[in-house]
């Protein structure tokens, strides 16, 4: 029964004949004809009256035409008429399985019809139908396949997380950001604003957070030389500014959770008011990256009031239910030499210093409770027990989230291995620097949120799924663009598509004409699913097997076994095949007779070494 599904899923995809249905994410439904409904300058857009969220929707449908069809596009009331060329924006709350994201979106050769119980659905048919339209028009109308769609979310937490602790990016990049994770439904924006290295929100009650805390000497870019650009680095979000991003957020059904760090990787706070450490300091801003072993004091009742007042303007700047407060990588060093730590620890009777970590969570929930929050944490929140309310973020693999889900607590799922966009996407050597790891394309597909290890009734508590981008080795916007994308569009399916709709060769289909849109955009995502993967196997009496691969779709795969150049005149790939060694081998990926990713090189000498990389 699943192989039949995929495979209709898959016919689905090119039923419309010359304009395939390249949707990221998959729908739950789709059905489609031979026909085409056409949108010129006389189709009017309708939307119910006297709905605000309606008419910013139906302006932004009206945006996208009309760079297609070279004229605007008419804004009117939905009156219930049958008139032709429409298309109808429209709420019906009769459909309760949609839920509050769903929508149905049905294209007839008459008109189009997107209706859903809530505007967040009417949104997210939006960016469906973006993508039914062609990248470029030539003409004053565009043609598109008839279609009937139905569409919901698996998850609801379907979020992007960004490190702008490390890095500072401007306030109209971080809109983008937002418009990348709009385009393909991510609903959380997991923005992770202080770090050791960087405060990056103000604080009108402590101004030395930003005026000290916010700016470093410099910023350690290339791990393996160790090298440090000694040009002064910094920044930070004004309130108004953070304001003006969660509502940017807002207009596109994001919601905003900020992360501010506690207990550990909160040295750029210590550096402005080293009296919340245990030693009092005085500290440097740090250049490399580190664990830092300086951390907040909880011995200390000063740290409670700092935090509190803090989070009290945090609170007040984000409208959403949830905040962060990291939790991870707090090294107890610290605590165990200091009086005021370990007299806290006698006092209320605690077992270690991991139980003071738990007692530090626990005040700071029941803190931001009185203020309508709850908090989520990395899943080190988890040792020494857990705070009563708290949703638990799983990182370090996936055992936090099953220990958190089995106690009945949320859990996102964020496994490294699986969700973190700062690893290499290809081979290093074709790739710039990252911090480490192997994440590729078809991997990053092949996650399941929900572990094996829970049962039915367990499951319900995986809430959704995360990726996130560390920004260590990533130093500019473009950057942040080529590690997030295309590897956000696959996070897209695993969040939003029912498991059983995923189908790896029909992804990469789809994404090729969303690398056209990439293109049409002006971003600079990775090209690194096209690199080939050159595999040697059978390595045996001065002979070897080759085998090539790469994460695209219907790959044209030149390569060369003579240490030379692969062209489009060279030898196509079609199976495996025997090289005598010594040999090396190059390859790369042509489309239309253009080269369009790095080459490969790998070396096999008669000994059976493999050397990799140029």
């Amino acid at each position: 029964m699943l192989m039949l599904i995929n495979v209709c899923s898959l016919r689905a995809q090119n039923a419309s004949g010359n304009q395939p249905l390249s949707i990221v994410p998959y729908p739950v439904s789709v059905s489609t004809s031979g026909s085409k409904f056409v949108i010129s300058k006389s189709t009017v857009i309708r939307i119910d009256a006297n709905n605000p969220e309606l008419l910013q929707i139906a302006q932004t449908m009206a945006g996208e035409l009309k760079s297609l069809v070279n004229s605007s596009v008419a804004i009117g009331i939905n009156n219930g008429s049958k008139a032709l060329n429409n298309i109808v924006l429209t709420l019906n709350h009769t459909a309760d399985t949609l839920g509050d994201e769903g929508y149905k979106l049905s294209v007839h050769p008459t008109g189009i019809v997107i209706s859903a119980n809530k505007p967040q659905g009417i949104f997210y048919g939006l960016q469906t139908f973006k993508q039914l339209l062609p990248v470029k028009a030539n003409s004053s109308t565009v043609a598109i396949p008839t279609t009937n769609i139905i569409d919901k979310p698996r998850f609801k937490w379907r979020g992007l997380m960004l490190d702008v602790g490390r890095y500072f990016y401007s306030v109209d990049f971080i809109k983008k950001y937002l418009d990348y994770m709009a385009m393909y439904k991510l609903n959380t924006f997991h923005w992770h604003l202080t770090e050791d290295h960087g405060w990056r929100i103000e604080i009108k009650k402590y101004p030395k957070l930003t005026q000290v805390g916010a700016w470093r000497a410099g910023t350690q870019f290339d791990r393996a030389a160790n090298q440090v650009d000694n040009n002064p680095h910094g920044g930070y979000y004004t309130q108004d500014q953070v304001r003006e991003i969660v509502a940017y957020a807002k207009d596109r059904y994001i919601t905003v959770v900020p992360e501010i760090e506690m207990p550990g990787h909160s040295l750029a706070a210590l550096v402005a008011y080293p009296e919340l450490s245990c030693t009092g300091g005085p500290f440097k801003m740090p250049v490399l990256w580190a664990i830092q072993k300086d951390v907040y004091c909880p011995g200390n009742e000063q740290t409670f009031t700092f935090l509190q007042d803090v989070l009290t303007e945090v609170a007040a700047l984000f409208p959403g239910p949830i905040i962060h407060i990291g939790g991870d990588e707090c090294p107890k060093d610290r605590w165990k030499l200091c009086p005021k730590c370990q007299a806290r620890i006698k006092a209320e009777g605690l077992k270690d210093e991991h139980e003071l970590q738990s007692y530090f969570i626990k005040r700071i929930e029941n803190f931001l409770l009185t203020k309508n929050k709850r908090i989520i944490g990395w899943d080190e929140i988890l040792e020494g027990g857990l705070a009563p309310n708290a949703a638990v973020m799983s990182w370090r693999g996936i055992a936090g989230g099953i220990a958190a889900a089995k106690q009945h607590h949320d859990v996102t799922m964020t496994p490294s291995n699986f969700m973190y966009f700062d690893y290499y996407q290809g081979e290093p050597y074709n790739e710039p620097v990252a911090i480490g790891g192997l994440l590729t394309l078809e991997k990053v597909y092949s996650y399941e949120p929900v572990p094996t290890e829970l049962t039915a009734d367990e499951a319900v508590y995986i809430k959704g799924v995360q990726a996130n981008v560390w920004s260590e080795f990533i130093h500019s916007a473009e950057k942040v663009e080529y590690m997030t994308l295309p590897r956000a569009a696959a996070l897209a399916e695993v969040a939003w598509t029912p498991a059983r709709l995923k189908n790896w060769e029909g992804f990469k289909d789809r994404m090729d004409a969303q690398y056209k849109r990439y293109d049409a955009m002006g971003i600079n995502y990775s090209k690194s699913a096209y690199n080939v993967w050159q595999t040697v196997t059978n390595a045996a009496n001065k002979q070897a097997t080759i085998t090539l691969a790469t994460n695209s779709a219907k790959p044209e795969i030149h390569y060369t076994t003579d240490s030379t150049e692969p062209t489009i005149t060279s030898p196509v790939y079609k199976a495996p095949f025997r090289v005598t060694t010594p040999a090396t081998i190059k390859s790369a990926t042509f489309k239309g007779g253009k080269q369009v990713s790095k080459v490969s090189v790998t070396s096999v000498n008669p000994e059976h070494a493999v050397f990799e990389g140029k």
